[in-house]
C-alpha cells in the first residue's frame, strides 16, 4: 500500500533511496494497522517506533549533510523539522500506546504518512530544484 511513487522522487538518488525505506516502514505500520490478528500489538508499536527513530535519524544526517554540501539556503527551515519530527517520537508516551494500542498505531500511520507527503512534496523537493 505505501510505496515511493515517482511524482514523491526528488531526483537525487541517496535521499530517494532513504525516503523508499521510510515509506516501507510506513507501509509496516499500515500492515499491523490492518492486522486483527495480533491482539497485542505493543511489541510491534514500540519496535516499529524504534526503527522509525533510527532510521529517521540517520536519514535526516544524510539529508542535512546533503544541503550542507550543496549550500542549500533553507537548511536551516529543514532542521528545524527533522528536529520537530524527532521530538514527536521521542515523546510519544508508551503508557498510552499500551493503554489503547489501536489508536496508537493509526494515530502513528497518519503521523508518518502526513509527515512523508507533506515533507517530501513542500520541503525535500524544492532541494533538487
Amino acid at each position: 500500500m505505501y510505496e515511493l511513487k515517482e511524482e514523491y522522487l526528488t531526483g537525487i538518488e541517496q535521499i530517494d533511496n532513504e525516503h523508499r525505506i521510510l515509506f516501507e516502514i510506513a507501509d509496516e505500520i499500515y500492515q499491523l494497522c490492518q492486522n486483527d490478528f495480533v491482539p497485542d500489538k505493543y511489541d510491534h508499536i514500540v519496535n516499529l517506533l524504534q526503527r522509525l527513530k533510527e532510521y529517521a535519524i540517520m536519514h535526516f544526517d544524510h539529508e542535512e549533510e546533503y544541503m550542507e554540501s550543496i549550500q542549500y539556503k533553507k537548511m536551516f527551515t529543514q532542521k528545524i523539522q527533522h528536529d520537530n519530527f524527532k521530538r514527536k517520537l521521542e515523546t510519544m508516551d508508551l503508557e498510552i500506546i499500551d493503554d489503547n494500542q489501536d489508536k496508537a498505531v493509526e494515530e502513528l500511520l497518519k503521523f508518518v504518512t502526513d509527515w512523508l507527503v507533506n515533507h517530501i512534496m513542500v520541503t525535500d523537493k524544492q532541494i533538487a530544484e
